[in-house]
């Protein structure tokens, strides 16, 4: 029997520690997991699972002027920001408890409060002390907002789902994901919206292509999109609103400024220092190929290391992890290489392999197919939005590198393609696929001509 209370401790219960935890357990390890504030982490409280829910809600605005031209008259709809609070707030409490129920049902201890590490084999938390044989680190991340004069005025992505009521101006900061998605969902709830971003354009790291498709997108639709815009100070006026000034000298009055500009490791107060384990240049925890850190007692996964900030890679990087410590002769490494993702902005965005500019980058010859349709659901409706679909081909071996697409219901049309580039695909295999018709998915099977070619 060891001499530790526990074979492993896991610090965090998001998606990475729960399945690293559930599964560790299963495999006949003693496991506890603490948490001190979100039972199954950023995801479901404060990130995807509220936020696809508060773009379905924002979805209906424009599926209820679409509907007149299928002949439905519907009188003014509506919209009540408190009852979609409450029934987000219930749907994530059942979600809480169903995490709590997998946990206790594998047999992990859960012990609640902010852990804290004492040294490489004992964590404290609040006022009881914990040892065991290897520690696990899945904080997860946490919003960052920058310095400036006015800072106290804003909000992050973990403030918003949490709103006493709905702002009639709004803007977002920022260029990522979370910053497209609000910017949607507002513009959708029928807030008078702007979307500042210090760059050149947002969406850095996806396909040209896709990012200016978007771009028009967003225009089309009537947001305030401002690039080469970053903010130099907020103040709060008599009124509550909000004077926001840039630093080319512009000004905006709203009423609420959500910062979306990224997100750092969640590491304040853990007592890293207290181990051996150490932080790269920028800032994550450092580890190798098999999620040690420099601590041998110590492991990291998930978005504290410098890795895919996916929900779905860190439940890959949980089980690998399990196995490894647990049943090394199931243990397999997570693969990086195309791993397909969703922007849930309206519409939504998808996008799996290489952009254009990776594949250029990486010596390849490419043919490149695009398309830019109006979708078949859109043409009752009067609607003149325009889906777009791009994929990228090895000319020498004929693979399909890249997958890219705007329009609705994207990503869970990109998750089948996911399935094909995984297992090497090439465009002679999409040329073989019939398509399921009428539908727009059908487009990715059907593109014979290269739109491009080097």
């Amino acid at each position: 029997m060891s001499d530790y209370d526990f074979d492993l401790f896991v610090i965090g219960a998001g998606s990475g520690g729960v399945r690293a935890s559930r599964m560790a357990a299963s495999f006949g390890a003693r496991v506890a997991v603490a948490e001190e504030l979100y039972l199954g982490g950023t995801c479901v409280n404060v990130g995807c699972v509220p936020k696809k829910l508060f773009a379905y809600a924002a979805h209906f605005a424009e599926d209820f002027a679409d509907a007149r031209g299928y002949g439905w008259d519907l009188a003014d709809p509506s919209f009540t920001w408190q009852r979609l609070l409450d029934n987000k707030n219930a749907e994530i409490t059942r979600l809480n408890g169903i995490y709590h129920n997998l946990l206790t049902a594998a047999g992990v201890t859960l012990v609640h409060g902010r852990a804290r590490l004492l040294d490489s084999h004992t964590v404290a938390v609040d006022d009881k002390t914990f040892t065991a044989e290897r520690i696990l680190i899945a904080t997860g991340g946490w919003p960052f907002i920058p310095e400036f004069p006015g800072r106290e005025h804003v909000i992050s992505s973990n403030e918003v789902f949490y709103l006493d009521q709905l702002p009639k101006r709004c803007l977002v900061v920022g260029g990522g994901y979370i910053a497209i998605e609000f910017a949607s969902i507002f513009h959708g709830l029928g807030c008078d919206t702007s979307l500042a971003y210090r760059g050149e354009q947002f969406l850095r790291g996806f396909d040209q292509g896709l990012r200016d498709h978007m771009v028009v997108t967003m225009q089309n639709k009537g947001l305030d999109l401002r690039f080469n815009a970053d903010v130099a100070r907020i103040e709060k006026q008599t009124d509550g609103s909000l004077q926001v000034e840039f630093k080319d000298g512009e000004h905006l009055e709203t009423d609420l400024v959500l910062y979306a500009t990224g997100r750092r490791p969640k590491l304040d107060g853990l007592g890293l220092e207290n181990t051996d384990a150490t932080l790269d240049e920028k800032g994550f925890i450092k580890v190798d190929g098999d999620y040690q850190t420099t601590d041998p007692a110590i492991f990291a996964i998930g978005d504290v290391t410098d890795t895919i900030q996916l929900t779905p890679v860190a439940l890959a990087e949980g089980m690998a992890l399990a196995r490894r410590l647990y049943r090394p002769e199931e243990y397999r490494p997570v693969d990086y290489a195309d791993i397909a993702t969703a922007v849930f902005c309206i519409p939504n965005i998808a996008t799996l392999g290489l952009t254009e500019e990776q594949a250029r980058a990486n010596g390849y010859k490419l043919d490149i197919y695009e398309s830019r349709f109006r979708p078949m659901r859109n043409t009752l409706a009067g609607n003149d939005e325009q889906s777009f679909m791009k994929l990228l081909v090895d000319q020498s071996t004929d693979r399909v590198l890249g997958v890219h697409m705007v329009g609705p219901d994207a990503g869970e049309l990109i998750q089948g393609l996911a399935v094909a580039l995984k297992a090497g695909a090439t465009k002679a295999v999409f040329d073989a696929t019939l398509g399921i018709h009428p539908t727009a998915a059908e487009e990715f099977v059907t593109m014979r001509t290269p739109t491009r070619t080097d």
